[in-house]
């Protein structure tokens, strides 16, 4: 995106939460179809089943921006994070609601056959995810702000070193050190 196009976002954005409502309905046709792109491509990444739709999650994620009691954001930039952050809030919500037992939480149903006799179910990825980057964000804040924009948006490297400042290099450097630092943590027992 131009810096024109950065700075359109930035004044959209400030006006929206100053209140003005015209600018919050502009700011949402302006950036509606990279937060839906960004939604679907997380959401391919989920189990099958998921009643969650891409359009749905941009809704959510919208109105937890800006709906009541919204964080300030200060720009574009900002904006994504947020965003790339809600998303990743949502999904951890849908997760756990679908982990209770009345939604027949780690039951799956299964053919039954004698190898499956004893069998433990296997732990919901998006939780695992989230739990993995709780412990990695109180490590090193960047590089969960990395994974999140990564694993939760599905940005680009190059979009992820915009949005965060800093050379595609040291992006890509970030991101294959937490790629293993998750993976190592997430082969640890339940």
């Amino acid at each position: 995106m131009t810096d024109k196009a950065d700075r359109h976002v930035t004044t959209l954005l400030l006006a929206a939460q100053a209140g003005d409502q015209d600018a919050a309905d502009r700011l949402l046709a302006v950036v509606y179809d990279e937060l839906r792109a960004l939604a679907k491509a997380r959401m391919a990444r989920l189990h099958a089943g998921q009643t969650l739709q891409p359009t749905a999650l941009v809704h959510e994620t919208y109105l937890r921006l800006f709906g009541k009691g919204h964080a300030h954001l200060k720009n574009r930039r900002h904006f994504f994070f947020a965003a790339a952050r809600a998303m990743r809030d949502i999904l951890v919500e849908q997760a756990r609601r679908k982990a209770r037992p009345r939604e027949g939480g780690g039951w799956h149903r299964v053919e039954l056959r004698e190898e499956l006799a004893v069998r433990s179910p296997p732990r919901d990825e998006v939780l695992a995810v989230h739990e993995g980057l709780e412990e990695l964000q109180r490590q090193d804040p960047l590089k969960e702000q990395i994974v999140t924009l990564r694993y939760f948006a599905g940005m680009k490297m190059k979009e992820i070193a915009t949005v965060l400042g800093l050379s595609e290099r040291s992006v890509h450097r970030q991101w294959r050190f937490s790629k293993a630092w998750l993976k190592n943590w997430l082969g640890r027992p339940v």
